[in-house]
């Protein structure tokens, strides 16, 4: 026979607030945990910045960039998430990927978040060999560490 399975205070992965019989005041922490997942699914941010925006907007989220201030002190490399009037601020995850509206691409959360870099046009000329070369090495590069593909 198994053991019966024992849960602690909140999700392994994501913090989410977990319910115990005959908790009082149930809807708060359904609530909470809709929240976080409203936040993190799909999610999406509108750039990084060290400082909160004058009028955040219900639903907007930022990755919180290192030296943050003001309302964010302490939370570099978190996303912050603004949820009814406050800031939400959650942890990321090993692999989590963002869409960043600023930039218009991806970012990815590996021991910090980073982005794609970009790829440089070959330009022509005596050189085209070597610009060519260096462009499908960066393209490689960069579709490896998003694991998109595996480098030989």
């Amino acid at each position: 026979m198994t053991d019966p399975l024992t849960f602690a205070d909140s999700s392994p992965r994501w913090s989410l607030p977990l319910l115990f019989p005959g908790q009082a005041q149930k809807e708060i922490f359904v609530n909470e945990a809709l929240a976080r997942l409203d936040a993190l699914l799909h999610a999406v941010v509108e750039g990084e910045a060290a400082t909160p925006p004058a009028s955040p907007v219900e639903g907007e989220a930022w990755i919180v960039a290192p030296g943050a201030s003001g309302a964010w002190l302490g939370q570099d490399g978190t996303l912050a998430c603004r949820q009814s009037g406050q800031w939400l601020f959650l942890a990321p995850t090993e692999g989590m990927l963002a869409f960043d509206r600023g930039a218009g691409q991806r970012r990815l959360f590996s021991g910090g978040w980073s982005a794609a870099p970009t790829v440089p046009a070959a330009a022509g000329g005596t050189t085209i060999d070597t610009e060519a070369r260096a462009a499908i090495g960066a393209i490689v590069a960069a579709l490896s560490h998003y694991g998109l593909i595996s480098e030989s």
